[in-house]
């Protein structure tokens, strides 16, 4: 029996790669500061850590794994990461520190890094129909999102120097804005999928039919499915590449268009307001040829059939929030 060892166990993917992992026959241990919120966690064993201290992430390690997917950060939708730089680079970079060198020192068969689509230059993202970010693109680097793009990057660097350095053996993917289910959807963490559906199930909740969007809407992203996402992760970790690789969508809407596919799985029509707020880049999507190339994965989900399994189930959470006020 594999053994796999997943940090941010409590977050959004690693909760959900719980349950991948087990569905194939994994013994899993999760590590986080806090347990799913949503469910109980589908694991072997569940560890509260604090793995911006070297001795949980070493406890965390325990006797080795043959997988570590490295998924623990502090991080969130626009709104967390644009004001917090300091506290988002000072920990993500503690927390890349200990792993990289605990799984140095008990030895591991291959750790994934969770990077980030932040990490590319905001100059090739200044207009609503950029294409496609190549991994190549990342350098010459100006990352986006301020502290977080530049810790994935620095921690991209990390894992690399620690496999020519040590030979541990690494695998990075490069996440483009993943969502679904049982992810964060208030509290201003949420990214832009599930704020877009928890604001128009407000809407049609109080009958108020009107939701905030912040900058002019015209913005564009693209957004990748949690099923998808697992299953480009997965394809990473089980290839033979040790470079970035981008798992993401290349189905680029603007957040207006997003708020609209949202109102259309509420059945319902909303008046959009724009207002200031942080907007980040002003396109971004991702080009797939290369980790389809290389694994052969390739996303399977439309954004409107996965919007419309989130937005039942954020429909289902508001509606149980407002009966308990």
């Amino acid at each position: 029996m594999k053994r796999a060892l997943i940090l941010g166990a409590g977050g959004f993917i690693g909760s959900h790669l719980a349950h991948r992992l087990k569905e194939h026959g994994y013994f899993v241990r999760g590590v986080d500061l806090k347990r799913p919120e949503w469910e109980r966690p589908a694991v072997d064993e569940f560890l509260i850590g604090d793995l911006r201290r070297g001795n949980d992430t070493v406890r965390a390690f325990g006797d080795g794994f043959d997988e570590v997917y490295q998924l623990a950060a502090d991080m969130g939708g626009l709104g967390y990461i644009s004001y917090h730089f300091a506290d988002v680079m000072r920990n993500n970079m503690l927390i890349n520190l200990n792993v990289a060198d605990a799984a140095r020192m008990i030895g591991v068969g291959r750790l994934l890094f969770s990077s980030s689509a932040c990490v590319y230059p905001t100059t090739m993202q200044t207009t609503e129909d950029v294409p496609g970010l190549r991994e190549v693109d990342a350098l010459p680097a100006l990352p986006s999102e301020g502290g977080y793009g530049w810790e994935k990057l620095m921690s991209e660097f990390l894992y690399r120097y620690y496999r020519e350095d040590h030979g541990l053996q690494t695998r990075i993917v490069r996440f483009h804005n993943v969502y679904g289910p049982q992810g964060t959807w208030r509290g201003g963490k949420e990214k832009a999928p599930a704020a877009m559906c928890r604001k128009v199930a407000e809407a049609k909740l109080t009958g108020r039919g009107e939701i905030d969007v912040w900058g002019d809407g015209n913005q564009t992203r693209s957004f990748l499915y949690i099923d998808d996402a697992l299953d480009g992760l997965l394809a990473v970790m089980h290839s033979d590449y040790h470079d970035p690789l981008n798992v993401g969508s290349e189905e680029m809407v603007s957040i207006n268009e997003l708020a609209g596919i949202a109102a259309a799985c509420a059945g319902a029509k909303v008046h959009i307001n724009h207002v200031e707020g942080p907007v980040g880049v002003r396109g971004r999507n991702s080009d797939n040829t290369q980790v389809t190339a290389i694994t052969g994965w390739r996303p399977r989900v439309s954004l409107r059939d996965g919007m419309a399994v989130t937005y039942r189930w954020i429909e289902q959470q508001v509606a149980k929030e407002a009966a308990r006020v």
